[in-house]
């Protein structure tokens, strides 16, 4: 069974030889906040940071890093960003926009790398992506003020999003998105709050995503500590869901319930200083054992909460994978 055939069953529900398995890092530091449509050296960083994994790793499905893509571009740049009147400067990107195209051959040199094996692209929602730009403060502030105003500017922003997202499943090659939100502040917006002003282009990028063959992965963000209420996400339209199982205390099994039984991909925590950093192998052999057995035997990938530190052991990883042939009843 190749690595794409294990995914493409898990997503489906139907057995499999064992779960797959799947961790990602940035390749790009927090410092390097350039934008790669216009800095080669930050593009080229990126791809060899993917060259370097998959060769490592030899991972069973890929998320292709939108690092130095993580700003939409405007005239001025998010820094000119200071005022709701400024956010007219947000327009919506045609697929001929160099920050798409950009984009668009990153995928490609990516998916060159492993045949047979799932590689989906990271986007952020509208509006995550313009709540890195313009601070969670000053976001919070604007949507809680002028929140039919904000939803102008994100629905401009989706369809901006939506070129890049068919462009790169369509002409890149990535099997579909790996979507990232969050609810900005559990403690300010309620989830009708959310349905209401931030959902749609969110259930709009999966829903073009779909149109184009794309199978995508819903990732419910808790970077942070942010939590979410995960049940306001039951009914998007991925093909697998995601979520911080260690911050949201909800196992994979209880999350599958909530999603009506999808396929879903997470269980260990992510941050500096935990089993996958610090673990020994049979520590991490039976921290997979345990997910695996109370996810059950179909529809799970395992993986961590969100991105992994750059600096996490290889073979912490792969005894991740060889504890899922175990779990299997076989070994490599």
């Amino acid at each position: 069974m190749t690595d794409w055939e294990l995914v493409d069953k898990t997503i489906k529900n139907e057995p499999t030889e064992r779960a797959p398995v799947g961790f990602w890092s940035h390749f790009l530091d927090e410092a390097e906040t350039g934008d790669a449509s216009l800095d080669e050296s930050l593009a080229a960083k990126n791809v060899e940071g993917h060259r370097k994994r998959i060769a490592e790793c030899q991972p069973d499905l890929v998320k292709i890093m939108s690092d130095g893509f993580f700003h939409y571009p405007v005239p001025g740049g998010a820094e000119s960003l200071t005022s709701l009147e400024s956010l007219n400067s947000v327009e919506v990107l045609a697929g001929d926009h160099l920050w798409i195209r950009a984009q668009v051959e990153l995928v490609k040199a990516v998916r060159s790398m492993k045949k047979d094996t799932f590689y989906f692209y990271n986007v952020f929602s509208p509006a995550t992506t313009l709540r890195f730009m313009l601070g969670r403060p000053r976001f919070t502030r604007l949507l809680k003020e002028e929140p039919n105003k904000v939803k102008a500017v994100l629905d401009r922003m989706a369809m901006g999003l939506e070129a890049l997202s068919k462009a790169v499943i369509v002409e890149g090659g990535a099997d579909g998105l790996y979507l990232s939100v969050q609810n900005p502040d559990v403690t300010v917006f309620s989830d009708d709050f959310y349905r209401r002003w931030l959902a749609a282009g969110e259930l709009y990028l999966l829903a073009s995503s779909n149109q184009v063959g794309g199978r995508s992965i819903l990732h419910i963000c808790g970077y942070g500590g942010v939590r979410n209420n995960l049940a306001c996400f039951s009914d998007y339209p991925a093909s697998i869901f995601s979520w911080a199982v260690n911050v949201e205390g909800v196992s994979l099994g209880e999350g599958r319930r909530i999603f009506g039984g999808k396929a879903v991909l997470g269980g260990f925590p992510n941050v500096d200083g935990s089993i996958l950093q610090t673990g020994d192998k049979p520590a991490i052999a039976d921290f997979t054992r345990k997910l695996l057995a109370e996810a059950g035997p179909t529809g799970v990938i395992v993986g961590a909460d969100c991105t992994i530190p750059p600096h996490t052991p290889i073979e912490s990883l792969e005894w991740v994978r060889e504890a899922a042939w175990r779990n299997a009843g076989r070994t490599e």
